[in-house]
């Protein structure tokens, strides 16, 4: 697929801001999906995947940009496999994933943007959003209970309570673009039949049970609200500044091959370069070269002169090497140092000595009275 074909197919991903949308009708689930391999997809992604590690390098150089991604989608339309792939390549010090679930007591008694802010991607860095404030707009629209834990004054509850925080949120974004972070939002625009097929495959499989949580099934029930809260949603926040993208979902190779491309795309338009430094540096770095330098000289001639030392040690002349009397002198005292070893370590074996001259002795006895007896007679 060429560039310009790429261009083409991601301006139709994109929502027109304040145009009423439909879903089905307008961004269909298995767009484009069959028009590309899985091969041919995998090979386009990793391509785009090493263009976004090398941006990345330099989007943390230069410390001027911050780049916030928001994943937005209904459960099993791939979120998590799409970045886990498609961020495969970057360094993780500059990239930093939350994961918005419930809110705790603590986030509940601030405003629902409060837990967001603070999770804000800084100056060089790639934050990402896995759901975000914008389920404000969607899950808590779709369960008004949700509205109760806010603890907002009744007065603020009314119909206007969605337009206005739709206001709130692009000026939110709005703000943040105009202070240096760029932001894409995506939302992943799986089917009905593919999300049954999915939760069927996790119900099926024991190691991914526990990806099934028993609230699925039930928002499963609630499709049609989702859908409609979706397309309110995107309709009246997609703007010039932060416009949204519809990715078809069905395909997971196509899903991250587009997220990859729009992710890469904007990295590259943003005219990244590695900082200039400034002459005062440059004579900074020219001194810390030198320093460098020197030391590899300093280094090469102490090498030189332990070499010369060596050599002159081997040369030395036949007489200066210890003397045969010497030699000798040494197994003398070798040799005069066994019998104390032997008789430190087995002193009893100078008791059978002693016993057998005892037993000569006796007999030499017997043979004196013998001829003593001969010689009376």
């Amino acid at each position: 697929m060429k560039h310009s074909e790429k261009e083409k197919v991601r301006e139709r991903f994109i929502v027109k801001g304040g145009a009423t949308i439909d879903l089905s009708r307008d961004f269909k689930s298995g767009l484009d999906a069959a028009a590309i391999t899985k091969e041919t997809a995998r090979e386009h992604l990793d391509a785009d995947i090493k263009r976004i590690a090398h941006y990345q390098d330099i989007l943390y150089a230069q410390d001027n940009y911050a780049l916030l991604i928001i994943f937005q989608a209904m459960d099993a339309a791939g979120k998590d496999s799409t970045i886990k792939h498609v961020m495969s390549g970057i360094n993780p010090q500059g990239c930093q994933v939350f994961a918005f679930k419930a809110p705790s007591a603590e986030e509940l008694d601030h405003d629902y943007l409060w837990r967001c802010n603070k999770a804000l991607p800084e100056r060089g860095r790639i934050g990402i959003f896995n759901r975000s404030y914008y389920e404000e707009v969607l899950v808590s629209r779709v369960h008004p209970e949700i509205l109760d834990k806010q603890q907002l004054p009744s007065k603020l509850r009314g119909k206007g309570l969605w337009k206005k925080r739709f206001e709130q949120i692009n000026n939110y974004e709005k703000y943040l673009v105009e202070n240096g972070t760029v932001i894409l939002k995506f939302f992943l625009n799986v089917s009905k039949k593919e999300q049954k097929k999915r939760f069927l495959a996790r119900l099926n499989d024991p190691e991914k049970n526990w990806k099934f949580a028993d609230s699925d099934a039930v928002d499963r029930e609630l499709w049609d609200k989702y859908m409609h809260a979706y397309e309110d949603c995107l309709s009246n926040t997609s703007t010039s500044w932060a416009p949204w993208h519809v990715i078809p979902a069905d395909s997971k190779p196509f899903c991250r091959l587009a997220v990859g491309y729009i992710i890469a795309e904007t990295l590259k338009n943003l005219d990244l370069h590695y900082p200039v430094v400034s002459e005062e540096k440059k004579k900074a770095l020219e001194k810390a070269r030198k320093l460098l330098e020197g030391e590899i000289l300093v280094s090469d001639t102490i090498a030189e002169v332990e070499a010369e030392d060596v050599a002159v040690v081997e040369a030395q002349p036949a007489e200066d090497a210890p003397t045969p009397v010497a030699a000798d002198v040494a197994q003398d005292v070798e040799v005069e140092a066994v019998p104390d070893i032997e008789l430190a370590v087995a002193p009893e074996a100078l008791v059978e000595p002693v016993k057998a001259k005892g037993k000569k002795d006796k007999s030499k006895s017997k043979n004196k009275a013998k001829k003593d007896k001969k010689t009376k007679q």
